[in-house]
Order: C-alpha cells, then sequence, then structure tokens
C-alpha cells in the first residue's frame, strides 16, 4: 500500500492512494465496512483498529493493516458505501509527510561507498548515527524554507524506511519483519553550521529541513530495500545517482545494531545515508539557492520535489 498522511479541510488524517488517483481514508473506510456488517459503535472500534493518525495506525502493526487493506477492498467493491469523507481525488487533498511527528529520526551518515570517498575518508567500521528532530519534518508539497543564517545550503537524497514494531536486541535475519515500509528523506544541511563544531547536530536540526514523502510503500510491496535506484536532480541537472545495493550498512544491518542501542518504536524514521555529488563536495562547490527545485527518485518508492524558498529576516 501507498500510505499518505493527508489534509482535508483542516484535517489531518491517514490514508492510502489507489492506481486511479484515489485517495481512501482508511478510518473511515473501516467504518463504513463495519457498518455495512451491523456492528454497533463503528467509530469507537475503527479508532481503536485503524486509527486515523499514523504512528497510531503503525502501532497496531500487521493486524492494523491487515484491517485497513480490507476496508479499501470493501470500498472498491461497495461504491455505494463511499462518501465524500471515505474517498477523494488527490488533487483534491494537500499530501503531507507520511509521518508527521515520529518519535525517532536517526540518519546514518558516510554509508554510501562514493559518498565516502569523495568526502576523503575510509570506510566506517561502525555506522556513523546522528538525529533529526520532528521539527523539520516537512511534506512532499512544502518548499524547503531557507533562512538567513547561512548561505551553504545543502541537498542529501536518503532511502528511508519506517520502524513498524516495537524492536529491541533484533537479529539481521529476522529485521525486515520490523519495518512498515519505506519512503524518501531529503537530508537538507546548513554545511558550514554543520561544520563549525564536531558534531553535525546545528546544521541538520534547523526547521524544515527534513522534506519526506510523499507516502510510505508498505513492505509487503517492497520486500527488498537493495538495487534500488537513487537519483537527485536540482533543475533537472543530475547530482547524485547510486543503488541502495551500495550501502556499506544494510537495511537489516542497521535495525540490528540501532536496536542493539536502543528500542525502535512504530513510527521511528531512520535515513540510510546519502550518495557522493552532495553540493560541498563539488570543485566547485555548488549550493542551493532561492527557487530551486530539488527531486529525488527511488525506484518502487516514487519521487519527492521540493522548491526552496529564502527566508527573509526575522521569520
Amino acid at each position: 500500500m501507498k500510505l499518505v498522511s493527508y489534509t482535508y479541510e483542516g484535517n489531518t488524517r491517514i490514508g492510502t492512494i489507489l492506481k486511479d488517483e484515489t485517495l481512501v481514508d482508511l478510518n473511515y473506510a473501516y467504518q463504513a465496512m463495519l457498518q455495512a456488517e451491523g456492528k454497533l459503535r463503528s467509530e469507537k472500534i475503527a479508532e481503536a483498529f485503524v486509527p486515523a493518525n499514523m504512528v497510531e495506525f503503525l502501532q497496531g502493526g500487521d493486524e492494523s493493516l491487515d484491517l485497513a487493506k480490507q476496508a479499501v477492498e470493501f470500498i472498491q467493491n461497495h461504491p455505494q458505501a463511499t462518501s465524500r469523507k471515505v474517498t477523494h481525488r488527490v488533487s483534491e487533498v494537500r499530501i503531507e509527510a507520511p509521518v508527521l511527528n515520529p518519535g525517532k529520526m536517526i540518519c546514518v551518515g558516510h554509508n554510501y561507498r562514493e559518498h565516502i570517498l569523495e568526502m576523503g575518508r575510509e570506510l566506517p567500521t561502525h555506522p556513523v548515527v546522528f538525529a533529526k528532530f520532528s521539527n523539520t519534518v516537512i511534506g512532499p508539497q512544502d518548499d524547503i524554507p531557507f533562512y538567513p543564517i547561512s548561505e551553504q545550503l545543502d541537498y542529501e537524497a536518503e532511502f528511508a524506511f519506517v520502524i513498524g514494531k516495537q524492536a529491541r536486541n533484533v537479529s539481521q535475519e529476522e529485521a525486515l519483519d520490523y519495518v512498515a515500509g519505506y519512503t524518501i528523506v531529503n537530508d537538507v544541511t546548513y554545511r558550514d553550521i554543520q561544520r563549525r563544531t564536531i558534531q553535525w547536530l546545528q546544521g541538520k536540526t534547523v526547521e524544515g529541513s527534513a522534506p519526506m514523502g510523499p507516502w510510505l510503500i508498505t513492505r509487503d510491496e517492497l520486500q527488498n530495500p537493495s538495487g534500488l535506484g537513487v537519483l537527485l536532480t536540482v533543475n533537472g541537472e543530475e547530482r547524485q545517482r547510486t543503488n541502495t545495493e551500495n550501502l556499506v550498512f544494510t537495511v537489516p544491518y542497521l535495525v540490528e545494531f540501532l536496536s542493539g542501542l536502543m528500542t525502535l518504536e512504530p513510527g521511528d524514521v531512520i535515513l540510510t545515508g546519502t550518495p557522493g555529488g552532495v553540493g560541498v563536495a563539488r570543485d566547485p562547490q555548488v549550493f542551493l539557492k532561492d527557487g530551486d527545485v530539488v527531486r529525488i527518485e527511488i525506484d518502487q518508492v516514487g519521487v519527492l520535489e521540493n522548491r526552496v524558498s529564502k527566508v527573509s529576516e526575522g521569520k
């Protein structure tokens, strides 16, 4: 399924996008199915099993996902049960980041061989881990805010995965069972701020510096996260190209490694690293400017495209 968070008439909820560009609201669809079955308290039951919030929905695990699939199939087979609140055209709603308020955003640095080499470093023996926070998250229809705190705004195409159930000390062999699905994140970075101390955090956590989306592809649709092409362009010019088979530390390895450090929770987002071609490593260096359009394409996942928008002083 393509799971999305969307806003319609001021309310933000979750749904799935079908091939014909119809968006089905999962919670309302499940309510409609329960009502057709003559179930009482359908609203309360749906709230418990197929909630309208992405993190809460992911907390329901495979059971919630299976019920959501049944509800979508019901709506497709019973068009008379649909209403304006159950289905929408994608063009009628605003698509948000799939996970709006992740509990944790864990980023992996130096994880593509070619990026490590262009930065003049050796392959790491352990993952380089840092964080972004939920304040950085924006959606596929939002502009990337460019604040006047720096002139070195850079892009980083990232293949990301989202945790689907609580994970602690998980083995690589079982790791993918703990992944809900996959999405795209642009790890937008203020380079001079990142590099003014030995800790990267401050250059990575500026407001609006994590465009995410456009959706979450569930793991039943994308069963192998290796072998996926990754392409980033700026105004149509290719800047980054790689394949996830070039990751030093794979998705299963990262689940094992990170769950050995901490308990991973449903809705946690893990960014797996960026390939070569970042602006700061180019000769001459090239950074993003107002009006630039950054587009990231990842095979079997989708396209994330955002425009850079300079923010005036004082905002």
